[in-house]
């Protein structure tokens, strides 16, 4: 199974494709979409969009796995990463590629085992995990890495899956 992970922004997209059979994983490629400051959000918007259409066509993933949105303080940055995630999420429809979220401390406890690991916990596990000689660059792309990966532990896990049980009466 072919996982792109997304990890969205309007500054900057992290995306990571991974291969993953079973409990085997290995990184295909990563990188970041980047748009220009200074452009107008629509036209950073609109690029996200078809950069990002591009890429899925290209990279031609099984799933996209994203994060949920989670703001901090600045608002504002939250706003904005919050229309460029719709883009994403728009663009991942139009390619009919099924689409799965997740939130920060499910990366987290997927790649590290715990919650509430901290950001450099979870990108050294990511090297870790793909055999990878450095963390990855930018940090969105191995935060993308790490939203993949998180997929596939939980797609691959032996754990019943929702709909997999059977109520008995």
């Amino acid at each position: 199974m072919r996982i792109l992970g997304i990890d969205p922004g309007f500054a900057t997209i992290g995306f990571g494709l991974i291969e993953a059979e079973r409990a085997q994983v290995h990184m295909v490629t990563y990188g970041a979409i980047t748009t220009p400051a200074g452009l107008p959000l629509s036209r950073r918007l609109y690029q996200i969009g078809t950069d990002m259409e591009d890429l899925i066509g290209q990279l031609k993933p099984d799933v996209i796995a994203i994060e949920e949105l989670f703001f901090n303080t600045n608002i504002t940055t939250g706003i904005a990463v919050a229309h460029g995630r719709g883009v994403l999420l728009y663009a991942a429809e139009k390619c009919s590629v099924p689409l799965h979220e997740y939130t920060p401390s499910q990366v987290k406890l997927a790649v590290t085992g715990y919650g509430k690991a901290e950001k450099r916990q979870v990108m050294d596990m990511t090297k870790r995990l793909l055999k990878l000689k450095s963390v990855p660059r930018p940090d969105d792309a191995a935060d993308a890495l790490a939203l993949a990966l998180c997929h596939a532990r939980s797609f691959t896990s032996r754990l019943p899956q929702q709909g997999d049980v059977k109520e008995t009466v």
